[in-house]
């Protein structure tokens, strides 16, 4: 009885450490956030803390470059450069799993045209 009672206190134990880096991580995400000024965008999802793994998309690969070494020290924070984007989004990754699943490289890239932060241009010339 005593190691079975050891190892449910080790979970417990193993729990609350979990629990208390999971917080540690989320103010990781909101500190990281604020640094990029998304704290004060309208357009910005407020319960993004609540997503499993959050997206970062963003709209050049100079900006990712910048920005993804700390894709290693923050957990649940995933990145997409979208070049059709104008600046930098956050989506819920699940989304993006949905959206991409079973599309071919063409496919995706037309679709990040008009979604996942990405704008349609209109050619002036063609009106």
């Amino acid at each position: 009885m005593n190691a079975i009672t050891d190892v449910k206190t080790l979970e417990n134990i193993l729990k609350d450490i979990d629990k208390k880096i999971d917080r540690l991580n989320d103010q990781k995400i909101v500190a990281f956030f604020e640094t990029l000024g998304l704290h004060k965008r309208d357009d910005i999802a407020k319960d993004y803390l609540n997503w499993e793994t959050i997206l970062v998309v963003v709209p050049d690969r100079h900006t990712s470059n910048e920005i993804k070494k700390y894709k290693y020290s923050i957990a649940r924070i995933s990145f997409l450069t979208n070049p059709n984007a104008k600046q930098i989004h956050i989506y819920d990754f699940n989304q993006w799993k949905d959206a991409s699943r079973n599309k071919t490289q063409f496919q995706i890239r037309e679709y990040l045209k008009t979604n996942f932060g990405g704008v349609k241009t209109f050619d002036s010339n063609l009106s």
